[in-house]
């Protein structure tokens, strides 16, 4: 992997866009706009643009680790509602995006995901600590270590899927899309696909950097009984979050730095699970929905 792409936003700070593989599309996110464009079955780019909540250019968007949390839930609303409504464009329905997200469907997705992928672990390596009597330490890096295997094991399980290997496929034009734009490269499919599928930004990145994380902050608080232990895990999870926020934003501030380049290496090889090279079709749509934000983006800054 050339890291060479990636040292540009280091020696001109560009926006920090990011985006989101839906159904047959991508969702494209600015601080003060977004798109969502969708290829539907008679092959038209159907495209949708709205401004963002104002939370994204409000006095909380500066505030370290608050504006991670706040950034994240809305995220995560932006994100449900994108998929759903690419769901039924690809299906053929003409539809509107619709209002505000099904706040308890995502909530209980939360909390699943949560069970699977921590409560499980954490048990388990009580169990392991009570029957072997193992450090905590040594019971800690087990704990991290189901849940690595558990998070890699998910998403090359679901990557087998053709269905998800299509939106793996958007999720690398996504990433190529963006490559572009901070290269200064045309926005072109043939010039977005010389660009890597991996992003130091990416929220598959996101994800190993809250279960890397989690291994050290969940260790300092040293051996608890397992109920105890468990309500830790949940209600330490905006700590983590806020934390590999910040993270984040500083490693891809610091891409020219080698050091940076050697933290991100795990997170961008990790990507390699959740991305697939697309065809240059699903690169035209995650231009026009890169496209469609930049200019919704650029009204409302003059608008606002």
């Amino acid at each position: 992997m050339n890291l060479n792409y990636f040292t540009n936003a280091a020696a001109e700070p560009l926006p920090f866009y990011g985006g989101q593989a839906v159904i047959e599309g991508v969702m494209m996110r600015g601080r003060r706009a977004m798109a969502i464009a969708v290829r539907a079955p008679d092959q038209r780019i159907v495209i949708h643009t709205q401004p963002l909540n104002p939370i994204y250019h409000s006095a909380f968007s500066r505030i370290p680790f608050l504006r991670g949390l706040l950034g994240l839930w809305d995220a995560l609303g932006l994100g449900w509602q994108s998929l759903n409504y690419s769901a039924r464009i690809a299906g053929g329905e003409e539809v509107k995006f619709e209002g505000p997200a099904a706040w308890g469907t995502i909530a209980l997705s939360l909390v699943f995901a949560i069970a699977i992928f921590s409560v499980g672990p954490t048990t388990a390596a009580y169990w392991t600590e009570t029957a072997l009597g193992l450090p905590f330490l040594a019971v800690a890096l087990t704990e991290g270590t189901l849940q690595l295997t558990l998070l890699i094991g998910y998403l090359w399980a679901i990557g087998q899927v053709a269905e998800i290997r299509r939106v793996f496929a958007y999720h690398g034009a996504e990433h190529q899309t963006i490559h572009a734009f901070e290269a200064g490269a045309e926005l072109t499919p043939a010039s977005a696909a010389r660009f890597p599928l991996e992003h130091p930004r990416c929220g598959t990145a996101f994800i190993l950097n809250v279960a890397a994380l989690s291994i050290f902050l969940f260790a300092l608080l040293g051996p608890l009984p397992l109920v105890e232990r468990i309500l830790s895990r949940f209600l330490l999870i905006p700590v983590v979050a806020a934390i590999a926020f910040e993270y984040q934003r500083f490693t891809a501030r610091h891409i020219g730095n080698p050091l940076v380049c050697a933290l991100i290496a795990p997170s961008l090889a990790l990507q390699r699970l959740t991305t697939r090279r697309p065809d240059e079709k699903m690169l035209e749509v995650a231009i026009a929905a890169f496209k469609a934000m930049r200019e919704e983006e650029l009204s409302s800054q003059v608008v606002g």
